[in-house]
């Protein structure tokens, strides 16, 4: 009688086991298609704003004295600091740029990239207040016509995808938890 009660209880199946179709999902039996479609669009928002600081990184880099120029115009550093923070920031936003890319550093990259946009947003919303009428340099010659509401546009729409990989990068609680 004893064994017909063990035989029962082993036949029962491990609590701790997923379904059957947890398993498939995650076995690669039945593509996960949500999941799939999910990792492709914020890797493809990656590498866009990657994309985008890798650029204007390079536009800055390569012409140094003209980003320390821009810099200046804000008003708010002397121009010391206007020239060092022209050679240093173009590297750190191309730097911080390929650890998107290439996924390493990601959440520090990511931070930076954030307080970077944060403190230009800032700055160009206080210069705009004091009536300085400046071109921002990101994009070289290409934006030196663009008006301020484009220039906070495009600030907003970084500042909202730094906000959304952060979001989405940080690792999620277990759901049994």
């Amino acid at each position: 009688m004893g064994g017909v009660a063990e035989n029962e209880m082993s036949a029962t199946p491990n609590a701790e086991r997923p379904t059957p179709n947890a398993e498939l999902r995650t076995a690669g039996s039945i593509p996960d298609f949500k999941g799939r479609t999910s990792k492709i669009l914020w890797r493809t928002v990656d590498l866009v704003v990657a994309g985008i600081f890798i650029y204007a990184g390079a536009i800055k880099a390569l012409d140094p004295v003209q980003f320390a120029s821009d810099i200046d115009n804000y008003k708010i550093l002397p121009w010391p600091i206007s020239v060092a923070l022209a050679f240093y920031l173009p590297w750190l936003e191309i730097f911080c740029g390929l650890a998107l890319v290439f996924r390493r550093l990601y959440r520090g990259a990511l931070s930076i990239l954030t307080a970077l946009v944060v403190i230009f947003l800032v700055a160009t919303i206080a210069a705009k207040v004091r009536g300085l009428d400046i071109t921002c340099g990101c994009f070289g010659h290409a934006s030196q016509n663009w008006s301020f509401p484009t220039h906070l546009a495009l600030d907003l729409a970084l500042l909202a995808a730094l906000s959304a990989l952060c979001y989405c990068s940080t690792p999620k609680p277990p759901e049994n938890a």
